[in-house]
C-alpha cells in the first residue's frame, strides 16, 4: 500500500532550508554527545536518510524506518555500500510490533504532527528501545513565540496554557483525510513522556531564526552560531517552531 510521501517530493521540500535543516543537526549532535554508548540506533520516520550524517560516526548499526518506499530507496541508492545501514519499510506500530528491548537510541524528528495517537506512539517507542535507552524525539510546538503573539492579537489571552494538540491542516484536507499534522504543547509531550516511563535529560528550542527576511539579512553561519547558543536558553519559554527532547526510558 502507498505512504502518503511516496507522492510527494520531500527532498525538494528541503531546497531553501538549509538553516532549519542544519539547526536540526546541531541540536541531534549536542543531544547525543549526552548519551555515553550508542551500539544500535533506529530513526523512525527516516526518509531519504537527511540526518543520517547527524548521528551516524556514533552508532556500531543503524536502522532506517520509513513507510515510504520512495523515500528509503532514495536512502539505499546513498548508503547501500555502508554495511552497518538496514533499510525497514515500515510504520512505527508495524516496526514495533516485531522489535522489542533492541535499541541503545531512538531517533524520531518530524514525525510525531503526523501521528493522531501519541500515546500508542510512545509506548511503541518504549517497547523497542532497551533497558536505559535513549530517545531523541521532536515535534512541532503549538506554544512557540510567533503563534502566541498571533493568538494574543486576536484575544486569545488563555492560548498559552491551553495544552490540547491542534491540528493545524485546511478544512479542506481535513475532509480529504490527508496526513495529519498536529502542533503539540510542550508541557503536554513532556507529561507523557513522564507517564510512559521516560526521564527528560534535556530540551532544546530548534529553527529559532526561522525567518525568510533575516535569513537574507545575515549569513548562515552567523545565524547557526547563534542558534546554537539559543537552542537550550529559549527552551525555557518554549520559544522555537520545532522542539528537541532527549529522555531516557526508566524502568
Amino acid at each position: 500500500m502507498p505512504a502518503a510521501y511516496d507522492n510527494y517530493d520531500y527532498p525538494s521540500y528541503w531546497k531553501g532550508r538549509e538553516y532549519e535543516h542544519k539547526a536540526e543537526v546541531l541540536a541531534i549532535k549536542s543531544l547525543i554527545s549526552k548519551i555515553p554508548h550508542i551500539k544500535k540506533c533506529v530513526e523512525i520516520g527516516a526518509g531519504f536518510a537527511r540526518l543520517l550524517p547527524a548521528y551516524i560516526f556514533r552508532a556500531k548499526s543503524i536502522t532506517l524506518t520509513d513507510p515510504s518506499s520512495k523515500l528509503l530507496s532514495i536512502a539505499r541508492k546513498k548508503y547501500k555500500q555502508n554495511k552497518k545501514i538496514e533499510f525497514t519499510q515500515a510504520s512505527l506500530e508495524t516496526f514495533s510490533s516485531t522489535t522489542t528491548n533492541k535499541y541503545d537510541l531512538c531517533i524520531m524528528v518530524r514525525v510525531l504532527h503526523h501521528i493522531p495517537d501519541i500515546d500508542e506512539a510512545l509506548d511503541c517507542v518504549y517497547k523497542i528501545l532497551q533497558k536505559n535507552g535513549y530517545l531523541i524525539l521532536e515535534f512541532a510546538n503549538k506554544n512557540n513565540l510567533k503563534a502566541s503573539i498571533r493568538q494574543f492579537l486576536r484575544g486569545n489571552f488563555t492560548y498559552p496554557i491551553d495544552i490540547f494538540p491542534i491540528d493545524i491542516r485546511s478544512k479542506k484536507n481535513i475532509k480529504k483525510n490527508t496526513l495529519p499534522f498536529v502542533n503539540f504543547h510542550p508541557d503536554l509531550i513532556k507529561e507523557k513522556l513522564k507517564m510512559k516511563g521516560f526521564e527528560i535529560i534535556e530540551t532544546r528550542s530548534v529553527s529559532n531564526i526561522r525567518s525568510s527576511f533575516i535569513k537574507k539579512l545575515f549569513p548562515m553561519n552567523f545565524l547557526l552560531d547563534l542558534e546554537k547558543i539559543l537552542q537550550v536558553p529559549l527552551s525555557n519559554i518554549n520559544f522555537g517552531p520545532s522542539i528537541f527532547i532527549l529522555a531516557k526510558k526508566t524502568d
